[in-house]
């Protein structure tokens, strides 16, 4: 297996980013995911609209991924951010009545490129993100992967966010079921140490 690195989505890796996005044409239905974003005027008018709010939300530091790079070429992304900045979740009212409390972070989109799948990438982008939010100071994270029971029932492009046995792999536990398909996991992450 190759050797993958993590670099975080800022103003000088959104350039990697854009090129994985346009890689993967927008994302569904030229996304570039902005979908967990607050609603706002930019969104969904196009594509084109949906990468100038991105790279706008990623200068304002309020949109977060971990970038998984081989060699000088970002291959995959798990994004992540508060319930502030990704309130738009699947099922939220649902969601939302069925919560003792808000995570202090959520992963809502993972994504691997096409030529790169079945290596293992996801579970690298997430946990990519996970260190990046130690980084940050750590907390509460909740994901809300589809539960497959552990068969492959779904394309693996319908995997938006991987799978419940990729987060149990990676120490997240079951919290409860979200939709039809879905579930939250969850996971405490301390503080990085690293300096």
């Amino acid at each position: 297996m190759a050797d993958f690195a993590i670099k975080a989505l800022t103003v000088e890796t959104f350039g990697d980013f854009a090129a994985l996005v346009e890689r993967n044409k927008g994302m569904f239905a030229s996304c570039w995911c902005t979908h967990f974003h607050p609603d706002c005027a930019e969104k969904a008018q196009s594509a084109e609209g949906n990468r100038a709010l991105k790279e706008r939300l990623v200068a304002d530091g309020i949109a977060h991924a971990a970038l998984v790079y081989d060699g000088d070429r970002a291959v995959a992304w798990a994004e992540y951010g508060s319930p502030e900045e990704l309130p738009n979740i699947q099922h939220r009212k649902e969601y939302v009545a069925t919560a003792e409390r808000l995570p202090d972070y959520r992963v809502t989109c993972i994504l691997v490129e096409r030529s790169f799948r079945g290596q293992g990438l996801a579970a690298i982008a997430l946990r990519g993100a996970v260190e990046l939010i130690a980084q940050a100071g750590g907390g509460r994270v909740e994901g809300y992967p589809h539960d497959t029971g552990g068969v492959r029932k779904k394309n693996s492009s319908f995997l938006y966010n991987g799978t419940r046995a990729m987060y149990e792999r990676e120490g997240f536990t079951y919290d409860r079921p979200k939709g039809l398909g879905n579930c939250v996991m969850v996971r405490e992450v301390a503080p990085s140490t690293r300096g």
